[in-house]
């Protein structure tokens, strides 16, 4: 799953790329808001880390330009500013969710798990297809209760199928969301990880639809 970072103190953005990376998530980072506007405009990503205090052009006008144009993805705002107002004027602007700083780590990640598992319309942290079982805190993937060893790039396809299941997820939307933009990417290795899960997974949960891309197919 793939998120945008923009943040402008560098500390604190090294600090959060380190934790969400460490996580399993692919990250893009801005430090300024008309760098944060483009990417979010221009990319896909599964959720957004957006500070309010941004040079160039502030959090809260990166949001409203973001839903004007339509751009739907999960918004979680962080703020040094403990105003209730500046909090109903996030919400008010497309915001799904407020964190003040200072924070703690684990309750930032908590609620980007959420954020990413409302989109999917997912209410729990365990997804599950068939015998596979995903833990989206652990990032631990079981199947029939044992556990299966996974790269990260196997776990973040399947983690981008679990979120998707039963849904035509296409080889160009995959790319996006398992590689940052500056990443050199090439369409073959997706085939490459599918082939491996296959052989570590049930292989008839994955379907190809040829030339479409892939579907997670879960018994009932």
């Amino acid at each position: 799953m793939r998120i945008l970072l923009a943040e402008d103190d560098p500390l604190l953005a090294t600090q959060l790329t380190n934790e969400l990376a460490g996580a399993g998530y692919v990250i893009d980072t801005a430090g300024n808001g008309i760098d944060a506007h483009h990417l979010g405009d221009e990319e896909s990503f599964d959720a957004v880390v957006l500070d309010l205090g941004l040079p160039q052009m502030d959090g809260l006008t990166v949001l409203k330009r973001w839903r004007a144009a339509g751009r739907n993805m999960p918004v979680l705002i962080l703020t040094a500013r403990d105003t209730w107002h500046e909090k109903v004027d996030g919400i008010d602007a497309g915001a799904d969710d407020y964190l003040t700083k200072p924070f703690h780590m684990e309750e930032l990640l908590a609620r980007i798990r959420a954020l990413i598992r409302r989109s999917s319309g997912l209410a729990s942290t365990e997804i599950i297809c068939g015998p596979v079982i995903l833990d989206t805190r652990s990032g631990r993937v079981t199947v029939n209760g044992h556990m299966v060893s996974l790269t990260a790039h196997e776990l973040r396809v399947l983690s981008y199928l679990m979120h998707h299941k039963d849904q035509l997820v296409t080889r160009t939307e995959l790319i996006d969301h398992i590689y940052t933009q500056e990443f050199d990417r090439d369409s073959n290795t997706i085939e490459v990880f599918i082939a491996r899960l296959r052989k570590k997974l049930p292989s008839e949960l994955i379907q190809t639809s040829r030339g479409l891309g892939y579907r997670l197919v879960c018994p009932d």
